[in-house]
């Protein structure tokens, strides 16, 4: 049985082989350990999620092992080669690749074309290949275009293909995000705030598009999310982040119940307790659809 079919016949992460480790991973600014000793990894074909109070060093940590930050320690690797000190366009051409918090679309250009220019292994891109194998190349550009259409149709983005990408909603940016990292065909998807900004219906679209895509396709997740009902129902493990390190890591149920996190990251509430908590607590309200959602702080 393969790690993602393992998972999802409910099979522990802990006893699969990681795609991706991190061991005393640090990112200083100035005086202040953003990332202190982070150590983590994720099993192969699993769905994990990153969750921490703000400014816990979660966005942080995603840019150092994805090569935006230079780290100033630690390890990390993925499928058993080092990531630390390569350039992003290196990183996610190994097969590891993200989205951002803030979206990054190239606004001056079609969303179809946004599209387009993801995808990996085009002979059309340098001149020999267009000369020596047009055939080839033709043929891969229709592949590339029938994978756009249809994450853009997974996505309900199929009606905006010929608008600019710096028309949309933010919301139909951080899908278009996500669709274009589909098309990098990426191994392990490290995903920030994924659900942030989509209505309801889209995201359990989305939720149903990642399951699908680690059933079929053996595709890792990595997400960082504030939504504890996304988290503790979607999800084969929960990381916890709290000033830089991580102080928990395990199932949800045990993550649930966990006294570090409760005091760490809930102050004195369950994480899916939707009530409000005491003065200490960081306040929660009911976002749309009824989501659990944590205020900014």
């Amino acid at each position: 049985m393969s790690s993602a079919a393992a998972l999802a016949h409910g099979s522990g992460a802990s006893s699969i082989a990681p795609i991706f480790q991190a061991e005393g991973v640090v990112k200083k600014f100035g005086g202040i350990n953003a990332v202190n000793e982070a150590t983590m990894q994720v099993a192969d074909g699993s769905i994990t999620a990153l969750i921490g109070p703000n400014g816990a060093g979660k966005t942080t940590f995603f840019n150092v092992i994805t090569g935006f930050y230079r780290a100033d320690g630690g390890t990390a690797t993925f499928e058993g080669r080092r990531v630390l000190g390569r350039p992003p366009y290196l990183i996610a051409r190994m097969g590891m690749v993200r989205t951002f918090q803030i979206t990054k679309a190239l606004a001056r250009m079609s969303v179809l074309d946004n599209m387009l220019l993801a995808a990996p292994h085009q002979p059309g891109e340098s001149l020999s290949g267009v000369l020596l194998r047009p055939g080839a190349s033709r043929r891969r550009e229709r592949e590339v275009a029938s994978k756009a259409e249809e994450l853009l149709e997974v996505f309900n983005l199929t009606k905006l293909t010929d608008q600019y990408a710096g028309t949309l909603s933010g919301g139909q940016r951080k899908l278009l995000e996500l669709s274009r990292a589909l098309m990098a065909e990426p191994r392990f998807l490290l995903l920030d705030e994924p659900m942030a900004g989509i209505n309801p219906t889209l995201g359990r679209r989305l939720l149903d598009h990642m399951q699908r895509l680690r059933s079929e396709d053996g595709v890792t997740f990595l997400f960082i999310e504030h939504d504890m009902e996304v988290v503790m129902n979607h999800s084969d493990r929960v990381v916890v982040m709290a000033q830089g390190t991580v102080i928990a890591d395990g199932e949800p149920h045990e993550i649930r119940s966990d006294q570090k996190v409760i005091d760490a990251y809930l102050g004195g509430g369950s994480p899916d307790d939707g009530a409000e908590s005491s003065s200490a607590a960081t306040p929660r309200s009911h976002g749309e659809g009824g989501r659990v959602t944590e205020r900014p702080r």
